[in-house]
């Protein structure tokens, strides 16, 4: 399963598939596995308190699900999967609350750790 940062705002997929900004600015959605979400949750959106984790099974999204280096690339190496199109409203098996820290930072929801 991949995992991908959503405004809970922006969860409402028209038609059927969810598409974010990025895929017009970037050419793909960037996503991050279960337990590197707060990655890029800590870098880009600390504070935040209307974020929502939407957890995909790539294997029904239907487009190109690419593993790659962060801009920038994180210092240990670690990469994330990118989708390089929609993604259909059924490809998403879950969606959880992505809690925020006192001190604005994230942590990976019990719901996803669990699993």
């Amino acid at each position: 399963m991949i995992v991908h940062i959503c405004p809970k705002g922006d969860w409402a997929p028209e038609g059927g598939v969810y598409t974010a900004a990025s895929l017009d600015t970037d050419g793909f959605i960037h996503c991050s596995d279960p337990g590197t979400a707060h990655i890029p949750a800590n870098a880009v959106f600390a504070g935040r308190t209307d974020l929502v984790l939407l957890e995909i099974d790539p294997a029904l999204v239907g487009a190109p699900v690419v593993w790659e280096d962060g801009d920038p690339p994180h210092p240990a190496g670690v990469q994330f999967p990118h989708v390089y199109g929609p993604i259909p409203r059924n490809a998403v098996v879950a969606v959880h609350e992505f809690p925020v820290r006192g001190d604005g930072s994230f942590r990976i929801p019990e719901s996803l750790s669990r699993r």
